[in-house]
């Protein structure tokens, strides 16, 4: 793990923090293997019976680091570090329908799906913005609390983009097709409050944070054998069809728009502060 997410366990809870404030808790490389590493970690350890997941600073978690994707549209350099940096690059983007060794996922999907394999339940703590790649995070944990001004959105369609972090599967779990679809071809933001109503938090908080260790610690209080077992009942019932597909089909999918001439658009549309003018399909 590095310095780009904390962990500490007091009492059975894990307090695990994206702790990069001064970017809004912005996904990088390192954010990704940080988020994998924590929960293979997590998931390796008895004593830990629940998982308060948060952000420090203003934001739970802003989405994609613009250097990452600047470098994804071609733009930029390899992820913004030295060295080993192209590498941990073409790792999450160069071919991304290559699974992570053993799992159904890519590495950017594991940093989401790790909580909800983890055997432990996972509560996500949200205030600020949990944006794109950042609510899908959020979307990764059995449980929400957010702050009734957060504000989330999937926000992929701004560039040109899909949910592509196990965003897909999550969102037709918990508010349907209709409400899937409208927030996906939109990325429309949403609210605490409408997100409670919508099905995309479970419940608001004005602390978010102290209120996901309250329950967490009232969860770490019931048997942990009894716990794990019903977070592994809940989510084969939930899961329903062809996990491994879905995942797959979102790399796909992503990797035959990522550096179309629509997707290009879309960032220079948006950082040129005009209307976009896509092309329509053949």
């Amino acid at each position: 793990m590095t310095d780009r997410v904390t962990v500490h366990v007091h009492e059975g809870v894990a307090d695990v923090r994206l702790n990069r404030p001064d970017k809004l808790n912005a996904l990088d490389i390192a954010t990704f293997e940080a988020l994998a590493e924590t929960g293979d970690a997590l998931a390796a350890d008895p004593s830990v019976r629940a998982v308060v997941l948060s952000g420090e600073g203003r934001a739970f978690c802003a989405g994609l680091d613009f250097a990452n994707f600047a470098a994804m549209a071609g733009d930029g350099p390899s992820g913004g570090d030295s060295g080993s940096g192209g590498q941990r690059f073409k790792r999450l983007l160069s071919d991304i329908t290559d699974r992570e060794p053993g799992r159904i996922t890519n590495l950017g999907q594991q940093a989401v799906h790790t909580w909800h394999e983890l055997p432990q339940p996972v509560i996500a703590a949200v205030h600020g913005h949990a944006l794109g790649g950042g609510f899908q995070i959020a979307l990764g944990a059995d449980i929400r609390i957010v702050a009734p001004d957060a504000k989330l959105s999937v926000l992929e369609i701004r560039w040109g983009l899909v949910p592509d972090m196990t965003g897909t599967a999550a969102l037709m779990r918990l508010v349907g097709e209709d409400v899937a679809k409208e927030l996906t071809f939109t990325g429309r933001m949403v609210g605490g409050d409408e997100a409670v109503r919508l099905g995309l938090a479970t419940r608001t908080a004005d602390d978010p944070r102290a209120a996901a260790t309250e329950l967490a610690r009232e969860i770490a209080g019931k048997s942990p054998d009894a716990i794990r077992a019903a977070k592994r009942l809940l989510n084969r019932a939930a899961e329903g069809g062809d996990l491994a597909g879905q995942y797959l089909e979102e790399s796909r999918e992503l990797g035959a728009l990522r550096g179309s001439p629509n997707q290009a658009e879309a960032v220079r549309a948006y950082f040129e502060k005009r209307p976009p003018a896509f092309t329509d399909p053949a």
